[in-house]
């Protein structure tokens, strides 16, 4: 079975579920792009991964190549899949994608659709509602015939010891997101940092290779600050122990919720909250949800001093922390219960 996820790192871990339904009953080939491709070799269920970047899909896409079409078409052929599912988001079509496994030669494909698919779909779903987009996925799969095996995200364990990082009840920061429209200020985010230090909680600044500005900024000294420093499984390690993820909505939100982690989400409402916010853990979502960006998927904040995020402030975040952190274990508990 092959089984298609175009975009980011949180979009694939948001179809971990119907990966895993999959997986159930087939061996699972995940196509995903070069975005997610760290994340598709996370979710259990996934056998193998094929890596291709999906011209309309990519928000800064290369132009459409024959070569670059070619080599899918191969690679895909190659395999000899039986079946094929294709998960997209809520404003994506599958079309194009089920274009070309068709020219692989997939003699059966499925995919929720709203276009008229032709002979592109044997399987057409349409979802009713407006439901999270894990559960929107995972009821592709489950249409197609497969059980779910599970409706919350997860990711393949053991992951790396990173025990030596951070003790014990620590919380995690990660001020970075893929878009400026979905940014709390850089500003609140320091604060935040130091009014959870005060209070005497250990926290850690998580953030990739290109934000490591952003995260010593952020740190200060009141921090360890661990930007550039972490691989995406090693990443998902530190979000695991934490105590509570502070996190706009950027794939890292996804990734704590994969692990169980409770997040405090710091939510721009560019896209619904119902469908993207952190899915299956503890939370609170912060931010005004009926802004004037509401539902625009601007990736630049239309509206001037983005006040759907800026009027969220650091004693906010500080407040939901408190609201929802998972109490630290005490060693003597622990002897206890072994």
């Amino acid at each position: 079975m092959l089984v298609a996820r175009s975009d980011s790192l949180g979009d694939v871990l948001l179809a971990g579920p119907a990966v895993r339904a999959v997986a159930t009953v087939a061996d699972v080939t995940l196509l995903a792009g070069p975005r997610g491709r760290a994340a598709a070799e996370l979710l259990p269920g996934a056998d193998r991964v094929i890596e291709w970047a999906a011209p309309w899909v990519d928000a800064d896409p290369d132009p459409v190549d024959p070569a670059h079409v070619d080599r899918l078409v191969e690679r895909v052929r190659s395999e000899e899949p039986d079946a094929a599912l294709i998960l997209t988001s809520f404003h994506q079509s599958p079309l194009p994608m089920a274009l070309l496994l068709r020219l692989a030669g997939v003699p059966w494909i499925g995919a929720i659709s709203e276009d008229y698919p032709g002979s592109l779909l044997d399987l057409r779903h349409r979802v009713d509602g407006d439901p999270p987009e894990s559960e929107r996925m995972l009821s592709l799969a489950m249409a197609a015939g497969f059980p779910a095996a599970g409706r919350g995200l997860a990711v393949r364990r053991p992951l790396p010891d990173v025990s030596g990082l951070a003790g014990p009840g620590y919380v995690v920061v990660h001020p970075g997101t893929s878009a400026p429209a979905r940014a709390w200020p850089r500003e609140h985010f320091a604060r935040a940092v130091r009014l959870l230090a005060a209070e005497g909680r250990e926290v850690v600044v998580t953030g990739g290779a290109d934000e490591r500005e952003l995260t010593a900024y952020v740190a200060g000294r009141d921090a360890v600050d661990l930007g550039g420093k972490l691989d995406l499984p090693e990443l998902a390690a530190v979000l695991d122990g934490a105590a509570a993820v502070v996190v706009a909505n950027t794939g890292p939100a996804h990734l704590a919720a994969a692990v169980g982690a409770p997040v405090v989400s710091l939510f721009a409402p560019t896209v619904p909250a119902e469908r993207w916010a952190p899915y299956g853990v503890p939370r609170v979502v912060l931010g005004d949800q009926t802004a004037p960006c509401a539902g625009t998927r601007a990736l630049t904040c239309p509206v001037p001093g983005h006040p759907c995020l800026s009027s969220v402030s650091p004693a906010d975040v500080v407040d939901a922390v408190r609201r929802i952190a998972r109490p630290v274990a005490s060693p003597f508990m622990e002897e206890v219960t072994r």
